[in-house]
């Protein structure tokens, strides 16, 4: 069991590493391919649109299939244009090929979570899934760093071929390690999709769209508010980010102690009334040089408690289409990136300053508390009607 969540993890650093790791070379892939970097920066949106996109609908073609073999065949999709992207000399054929590697990310995610459940033994699915998310929170301290320093030191496709490297690894440790297991008991698209009529399942994708964009609010800032309001040097950014990655690690072990210690829903209210103290918290911290390195340890640690809790509190408001909920839960969670970037650039655009970020980021995430305790309510207003209907 070990290996196969092993090989899930491998899959996932893959995965964290390519989404990020562009983030640190855009100035390289503008100047090679002759494009201004807001330009550069569409090679961001269009592998967070391949994620939208590619969730449900791999998904849904992968439930006729054994999740081995679905969780292989999307590391191949993801490894080959990754690969490709490495060799992309245009703004075109790289848009494409970005869109292309998104695809494959929110299915694998979703599918390998309701797999890791599966695999792992009673009452510890939470530590289980949490093994699978680990993959994506190691990649934000080792391989996005490395993967930055291949494509600055040498050409930017470096960084990309290190990802279908790792892509290799992945296919090979599914291909041995992850065990048969039968398809899923789906009935079928169509009947996956009757699953999207419970409020509660659209209410808790809410909560991953609204509520971890109070964390992407911040994060999407972390550089100026480091250098142009703490007033670090910029080389100090590198190491912000390692030390955010590590908050990461921290706190995804942390939120799958939560989803044990309470309910799913419950330790991600919990984790969202933390992040709004901590955002609130940094608009004072963030004018001091520790301070605002503090911060950007905690603020991660505290995301992170969210991301397997809410994994596992989608997989269970989706009974009966638990890989299509999970993976949408992915998507939602690329919405939560893009939504929290938009609206934290808001207040900064009509000059309230990069603190403002952290207003919105903490007014998203007490919105998530509030759709958190919507979520228990309908919970609690189902539970007599289904102890009626079974009596």
């Amino acid at each position: 069991m070990k290996k196969a969540l092993l090989a899930l993890a491998i899959g996932g650093f893959g995965i964290g590493m390519t989404e990020f790791v562009i983030m640190g070379i855009l100035p390289e892939v503008s100047e090679a391919l002759n494009i201004s970097i807001p330009r550069a920066g569409h090679f961001i949106s269009a592998y967070a649109l391949g994620v939208v996109v590619g969730a449900p609908l791999l998904t849904a073609f992968g439930n006729k299939w054994p999740a081995q073999k679905v969780l292989l065949a999307l590391m191949l999709w993801f490894t080959v244009f990754n690969t490709l992207s490495a060799f992309s000399n245009s703004y075109s054929l790289l848009l494409i090929s970005r869109f292309l590697s998104g695809l494959p990310h929110g299915a694998f995610f979703g599918i390998g979570a309701v797999v890791a459940g599966k695999l792992a033994k009673p009452g510890k699915d939470a530590q289980a899934i949490a093994m699978m998310f680990t993959g994506l929170t190691v990649a934000n301290v080792i391989g996005v760093p490395l993967g930055t320093w291949l494509g600055q030191n040498f050409e930017w496709g470096v960084a990309f071929l290190a990802v279908g490297i790792v892509g290799v690894l992945a296919v090979l440790s599914i291909k041995f390690w992850m065990p048969d297991l039968p398809a899923s008991e789906s009935n079928g698209f169509k009947k996956d999709l009757q699953v999207l009529k419970k409020p509660e399942l659209w209410m808790v994708i809410l909560l991953t769209t609204i509520g971890t964009g109070g964390f992407f609010a911040w994060y999407s800032y972390i550089a100026p508010l480091i250098t142009k309001v703490a007033g670090h040097n910029e080389e100090i950014v590198s190491y912000a980010m390692i030390l955010a990655g590590l908050g990461m690690v921290a706190g995804n072990f942390l939120g799958a102690k939560l989803a044990e210690w309470f309910s799913p829903i419950n330790a991600v209210i919990i984790a969202l009334i933390l992040m709004v103290t901590a955002l609130l918290s940094n608009t004072f911290l963030a004018y001091d040089q520790i301070g605002v390195l503090v911060m950007t340890f905690i603020i991660p640690v505290i995301a992170f408690c969210i991301a397997t809790p809410i994994q596992m509190a989608v997989i269970n408001s989706a009974r009966g289409s638990e890989m299509l909920g999970s993976s949408l839960n992915q998507s939602a969670f690329n919405m939560g990136n893009a939504s929290g970037a938009y609206l934290a650039g808001l207040p900064i655009a009509y000059g309230h300053g990069i603190v403002s970020a952290q207003y919105v980021g903490a007014a998203m995430a007490g919105i998530g508390i509030l759709i958190g305790i919507g979520v228990i309510y309908i919970r609690k207003q189902a539970s007599p009607e289904l102890e009626m209907s079974s009596s």
